[in-house]
């Protein structure tokens, strides 16, 4: 996996996390202790999920092949 799938991920299951905790009364991470914070926590919730959802993670064998052979044809943005 490239470092921004894996970054896409870990940033995902943190905001999934917190989502959790704020649903079930349990604040656990800093800054989501009041109502306001719960909105701000389903947001931050939502975009993360928006973000990881809509960008080309190539996790799968065959995502991976699809990009090594992107990468050959010149289709991907250089890194």
């Amino acid at each position: 996996m490239d470092k921004g799938t894996v970054i896409r991920t870990i940033v995902l299951f943190i905001a999934l996390l917190n989502q959790f905790l704020v649903s079930f009364g349990l604040y656990k991470i800093p800054g989501t202790a009041d109502q306001q914070t719960d909105f701000i926590s389903a947001v931050f919730t939502f975009v993360m999920a928006a973000i990881s959802w809509f960008k080309n993670n190539y996790i799968t064998a065959k995502g991976k092949k699809q990009k090594e052979v992107l990468k050959k044809e010149g289709l991907t943005k250089a890194k």
